[in-house]
């Protein structure tokens, strides 16, 4: 029999995706989704059962989200969704104000031509999804936008200091375009965005910037204090504070 030669089809397709890293995306998105909210305890084992995972998937799964803000191990009780308040809440808002503003300003100075094109396409990209799509595609929209944006800022700092408050960051904003009206209203600020970053105006795009951000902070601001109000499962909330408008060239 004359032997055939070895092709591609003999190679082993290795799937990069790790189980963890299935367990993770599927924990991160319940809780972004509002399958699992605020407070709601964590138990491992009734975890592995709907996940058809072992405890190690899930304790890992369960610690990585500790590190993004999303889990907390509060008590003995063991994890739990973590509760943001409205005063972490406040805190966060400020900050998006202050670095976004500045990842803006610097991504008008800097932004080359291709930079400027793939923030068009990203900004339509995103249109489409707000108008037809589920949330955590508007969730990654958005962040596609935002990812456009860091990469052309060339300031990696603060691109990494926005990166660890993604996931919180991302929550508030699943808080925010869930409420009625806010999608259109979101997307025509990002446009706002986009038309002051190619008019070559940075003062403008920072204050288009941070526009957007006290207009997701009021939205999702008054949905955390309508949940205290009613007793529901956000719990242990404060008044909100002022955001503060950054300093600009001081």
């Amino acid at each position: 029999m004359k032997r055939l030669p070895i092709d591609d089809s003999f190679k082993v397709n290795r799937n990069p995706i790790t189980l963890r890293e299935i367990v993770l995306d599927k924990l991160r998105s319940a809780i972004m989704n509002f399958q699992l909210l605020p407070g709601d305890r964590l138990v491992e084992r009734d975890l592995c059962e709907r996940l058809g995972v072992s405890r190690t998937s899930v304790r890992e799964a369960l610690r990585h989200l500790e590190s993004e803000g999303l889990v907390e191990f509060a008590d003995a009780k063991g994890p739990r969704v973590a509760i943001i308040t409205l005063e972490d809440a406040c805190d966060i808002y400020e900050l998006r104000c202050v670095l976004e503003g500045m990842i803006v300003q610097l991504f008008t100075l800097r932004a080359k031509a291709k930079n400027i094109r793939a923030l068009e396409k990203a900004l339509e990209e995103n249109r489409k999804v707000l108008k037809e799509g589920e949330l955590q595609q508007v969730l990654d929209s958005v962040q596609s936008f935002y990812d456009v944006l860091l990469e052309g800022s060339g300031n990696h700092v603060a691109a990494t200091q926005l990166r660890q408050l993604q996931a919180r960051i991302s929550y508030l904003r699943a808080t925010s375009v869930s409420q009625e009206n806010r999608r259109s209203a979101s997307n025509e600020e990002m446009e706002r965005i986009v038309e002051a970053i190619k008019s070559g105006d940075p003062l403008a795009a920072h204050q288009a910037s941070v526009d957007h951000v006290r207009s997701a902070a009021k939205v999702a601001l008054d949905y955390l204090k309508s949940k205290q109000n009613d007793g529901s499962k956000v719990r242990e909330l404060f008044a909100p504070v002022a955001l503060k408008e950054p300093r600009i060239g001081h």
